[in-house]
Order: C-alpha cells, then structure tokens, then sequence
C-alpha cells in the first residue's frame, strides 16, 4: 500500500451540518433495518431458517435468560457453547428475549445491529467526500454481499462486532485514537478470533506515530486472543480442546478449486471499492479475518456464503472513503474519484443479483406445506423433549427442548417427540434418516401425523 497524507478533521470535505447531510446516515439505517428484519423474518416463517445456527443461539440466549450457562443441546445433550465459541456478548440478547421468547427476537436484534452499522459508514463518507458520493457508499454498503449474506443465512453473534468495527474504523480515519480504541475492546467478548483484529487496530495506530498506544493494543489483543483460544475455550469444553483445531488439516486446502474460491473472495471484497480500498492501510484490519479463513481445511470458510465476511464489510468500505480521501489530498482531478462511486454501485449491483439468485437453503415449501406443517407442530406441547430436523429446530426452541434428528452422535437417546421434514437434508443422507424414522416404529414410538413432508412421532408410555 502506497504511503500517502492521511485524512485528518481539518482537511476540506462537504459541510456534514446541513439538514439532508445530517439525516442521511440515520434514514437510511432506518430504511436498512426495516429491510433486513422483513427478510429475515420471512425466511423464518418460510421454514429457511435452520437449527445449526439459528436454533443453537436461541437455546444460548434462553440460557442467559434463565439465569444458566448458555448450553445448546441441538449440539448434544448440555452442550456448553462457551466451549465452542467465546461469545459471552450474547448475555446482552437475554432482557429482550424474556420480553419474547421467540426467534424472531434474535433475528431482529441482528437486524438492527447490522443497520446501525451503516450510520458510521455513511456518516464518515458524507463528512469525508460529499453528500452525494456519500450517499452512494452508504447504500453500497448497506446492499453489500457481506452483509445481506449474513442476514439471509440465520443469526450469528458477529453481528455485534460489525457496528463495533465500524464505529472503531470512523475514529481511525477521523483520528480519535482513544475513541477507536474503546469501540474495539469490546470485540473481545464477541468471538476468540476477533482480539487479533484489536492487535491490527495497534498496527495501524503504531504506523501513525502512536506508538505506546499501538504496541499496549497489538500486546493486549494478540495475548487475549491466545489465551481465549488456548486456555478459557478448552477449560469450557467438555473434551478440553480447541475443537476448532482439527479443521486445519485438510488435503484440500492447496487444490487449484480451493485456491480459486480464496481469490473469488478477495475479488469479490475489494469489486465493490474500485479497488480503491487498496490504497488505505486500514485494508491491514482484515487480514486477521481472512488469514484464519483461509488456513483452515473447512471450504465452507473459503467463499462468499454464510456469515463469515459480514466483519469485513465495514473494514473494506471504510478503507474505499479513506482511499478516496487520500487521492483527493493528492490530485481533486484524479480520474479516480469520478468513477470509483459509479463503480461501486454497479458492482454492488451486480453482486446483490448473484445474492438474490441464491437458491434456497433448504428445499422450499408451498403455503399450504408451510401452513400445515405449523399446525402439526403446535401439537408438541410446551416444555416437551423434541428431535428435530435441522429446518423444523428453530420453530421450537423458543417453547421445547430441542435435539437434532438425527442425532450427531449415535449414542444420543431419542426424547418423547420426533419430529421430521422432507425432503431430508443434512446431518446424514436421505435413506439413513427414512431408514432411522422406519426402525422408531419398532422401538416404540407412533406416528402421529405423517403428511409427506412432515412427520411427526411420540413414544408410547411405559
């Protein structure tokens, strides 16, 4: 990254106190929110959402609620999240979701959080460039394929980082140092791997002359980081490891597909800036992220699907305005900052397409499926012990105590209830779990309802 004049307060940017100028940020978090939370929710009433990961958070915010550590025995029986994940910012969730115990709680909070992150975003963009170029950032932000992956694939707890790095990177290019320090500490409560994005916040700060500052942050974030990884996170799991230690073996990981999908992401992250965002050195904030992805054996983490680039989003966008800003501080008539908004609206653009031609998570359903596998669900009564299929979990474990079907482990003992979707999908192939269904019928369990796509069994009494 080349070496140029950072931005600073006093450097000549668009007037942020006038009215429109003002509000933008805040209209359209509001805007952004209302569309991610409608999205959301409809995929969950749709039956999209699924136990592994929707169903797991709820039985750790419920946990919380209860006054418990959180658990979730949709991992098995007890299962101590904490042992998984460091995510103890979750306890946060827990006042609102004993106001509504339901799922939908969760997905409204992610909603909201990713919104808000939007408002620094855009802020800093209209205060640093324009009202109007700012505009522009600002929605190709809030429509970024980070984001809106996020938000269409069930809730995650990076959803509190996102507003956090966020409102951390607009100090940065504003110069707030202590500010941007503040909002970074609490990513250490968030997930173990984020502490090493704290370290790369000292980086930064240690390359603008702040250099006490940035050698106690890399210090702090980096030994946090190791201990949470290599001794909180074990001494809560039940086997006393890291489990996350064994995806880094894979034979797959130096394949020409496998490097192809890790080049399909960067492209993909730096597109939508123009490639503008190289040009800032706070693009160093997302190597921590991108290093672990890429590391491990596990292709889920390689590409553009699920939650995991959501962190990034604010990271690349930030490093756009910055980068905009340093090309202003060198040549106001660089070709540059008359394209790169267009541009990245049209890459934006383009990628949300891609997005919205995603085929479903899991196999749709008609109305009337939808309707009718509801109603057989509310036969379960509240407190009940249920298997359930990966799509039907997170419809029940705002009210039951819910396990996969089928179980992970063969070991686990079945609950009272079983309730299965078709056409099957994961954890185990369609003929094993017909086959599973089949064999309950000579173990004891009647079938109450079997609709097709729903079937719904109860072990008889003794």
């Amino acid at each position: 990254m080349t070496a140029l004049a950072p931005f600073s307060p006093s450097t000549p940017a668009a007037d942020p106190t006038t009215r429109t100028a003002a509000r933008l940020p805040y209209v359209l978090a509001g805007i952004v929110f209302a569309c991610y939370a409608g999205f959301s929710l409809t995929l969950h009433a749709a039956f999209q959402t699924s136990g592994y990961d929707l169903g797991i958070f709820e039985q750790a915010v419920r946990s919380y609620a209860e006054g418990r550590w959180p658990a979730a025995d949709l991992k098995g029986p007890g299962y101590a999240l904490l042992g998984d994940h460091f995510h103890p910012v979750l306890a946060l969730l827990a006042p609102f979701y004993l106001l509504l115990p339901r799922p939908e709680t969760l997905l409204v909070a992610q909603a909201l959080l990713l919104a808000v992150s939007a408002i620094p975003v855009t802020r800093l963009a209209v205060r640093v460039l324009d009202a109007r170029t700012g505009a522009v950032v600002g929605i190709g932000y809030a429509a970024s394929w980070g984001l809106l992956s996020a938000v269409s694939f069930d809730f995650h707890e990076v959803c509190f980082a996102v507003p956090l790095l966020a409102f951390a990177l607009e100090s940065l290019v504003l110069r707030r140092w202590m500010a941007a320090v503040l909002w970074a500490l609490p990513l250490a409560g968030v997930k173990e791997d984020l502490p090493l994005t704290i370290a790369a916040i000292g980086v930064y700060l240690w390359r603008q002359g702040q250099r006490r500052t940035g050698a106690i942050v890399v210090a702090a974030g980096t030994l946090t980081s190791g201990l949470l990884i290599g001794v909180v996170v074990p001494a809560l799991n039940n086997t006393g490891h890291y489990d996350h230690w064994s995806h880094l073996h894979d034979d797959s990981m130096s394949t020409m597909a496998g490097l192809a999908i890790r080049a399909t992401t960067v492209l993909c992250l730096l597109a939508p800036t123009a490639f503008v965002a190289l040009r800032s050195p706070l693009l160093l904030l997302a190597v921590p992220t991108l290093a672990w992805r890429f590391v491990i054996g596990n292709p889920a983490y390689w590409g553009t699907d699920y939650h995991y680039s959501a962190v990034l989003m604010p990271i690349v966008f930030v490093a756009f305005i910055d980068g905009l800003a340093r090309l202003g501080a060198r040549d106001r008539g660089h070709p540059l900052r008359g394209w790169a908004a267009p541009a990245c609206l049209t890459a934006t653009a383009l990628l949300l397409v891609v997005q919205l031609a995603h085929p479903p998570r899991q196999p749709q359903w008609t109305d009337a499926e939808v309707a009718s596998a509801r109603q057989v669900l509310a036969g379960i009564p509240d407190g009940a012990g249920v298997a359930a299929s990966n799509r039907l979990a997170p419809q029940l474990t705002g009210r039951c105590r819910v396990q996969l079907f089928p179980p992970l482990s063969a070991d686990e003992p079945l609950p009272e209830w079983v309730a299965a979707a078709r056409p099957f999908s994961w954890p185990a192939p369609a003929e094993v779990q017909e086959a599973r269904l089949a064999e309950l019928r000579d173990e004891g369990y009647d079938v109450v309802t079997d609709l097709g796509h729903i079937t719904l069994l109860h072990r008889r009494g003794p």
